[in-house]
């Protein structure tokens, strides 16, 4: 296990937020996979890449990395132990063996400088205490010439599930749920603010586009009521109210997600930033 400088996130992320999502592993996938190929496409990962995934969690797009990749590897970073354990049980169900996982804060983490071509994030990337020595770190890792890309939030109101939690407000405590800050989520939803990090942790030629896509959140409104309100934050709000509230919110939540319903899930939109950058051709320290 590496050195945390962000020990608040490594708490979080070794309780009960990091076991839920290894548990729910797949229920989150069927979430998020709509971004799996603008990231990697992105990436422009070849055949002999050796690719950092940031923040890998349960390690879905680092296996996806590792074989596209397929006589490179790929290395899964993050700073959750439970998500990492289902990472390298899933990478051995499927096969992958050009994988390998380690538990670390990337704002810190020893890199073997120029090691990478690639790095690449799915969400992950919006936790660090100190963004700028974080992405620095990140950028020593790569080689010159190497490729960033991650995929971050955009704007709250622009996701349909984050749009669905708040109609809940006035019956739980959402105070600041879904604003800009940081580190978490949303501390990445202004790309000019992410384009002058990635500019003074060095990197070059950062871009950044919005890219959509729908998450199956549940088979019903219900089923996705119940995951969202077990999820980290839905259980947080839930404890600073009684149980009668609790049922209410739930119902109310129900009621949210209704319309969504098609064919037996319940498909809601998220919109998210696509953000490239590269590391100077001239290695430069």
């Amino acid at each position: 296990m590496g050195q945390f400088i962000n020990t608040a996130q490594a708490e979080a992320w070794n309780g009960y937020e990091g076991e839920q999502w290894a548990r729910s592993q797949e229920r989150w996938d069927a979430v998020n996979d709509g971004f799996n190929q603008p990231l990697l496409d992105a990436a422009a990962i070849s055949a002999t890449d050796h690719v950092l995934d940031i923040g890998c969690g349960a390690g879905r797009t680092t296996r996806l990395a590792a074989q596209r990749a397929g006589e490179g590897r790929a290395l899964g970073l993050d700073l959750s132990g439970p998500m990492l354990e289902r990472a390298g049980a899933s990478a051995e169900l499927e096969g992958v063996h050009n994988v390998s996982f380690m538990q670390g804060d990337a704002q810190v983490h020893p890199f073997e400088p120029g090691a990478f071509d690639a790095a690449i994030s799915r969400y992950g990337i919006t936790f660090f205490a100190d963004p700028v020595a974080a992405f620095a770190n990140i950028r020593r890792a790569l080689r010159p010439g190497g490729r960033l890309a991650f995929i971050c939030a955009a704007e709250a109101e622009a996701n349909e599930w984050l749009q669905a939690l708040a109609s809940l407000n006035g019956i739980l405590p959402l105070g600041g749920f879904g604003a800009p800050g940081g580190p978490g989520m949303f501390s990445l939803t202004d790309p000019d603010h992410t384009l002058a990090l990635l500019a003074s942790a060095g990197f070059e030629d950062a871009r950044v586009e919005r890219v959509e896509a729908a998450g199956n959140w549940g088979k019903d409104a219900e089923d996705a009521a119940a995951f969202l309100l077990d999820s980290g934050p839905g259980r947080h709000l839930l404890s600073q109210v009684t149980p009668d509230t609790q049922e209410q919110a739930r119902r109310a939540l129900i009621d949210a997600l209704r319309p969504y319903e098609s064919a037996g899930a319940v498909w809601l939109r998220s919109s998210s930033w696509l953000v490239t950058a590269v590391r100077e051709e001239i290695a430069g320290g």
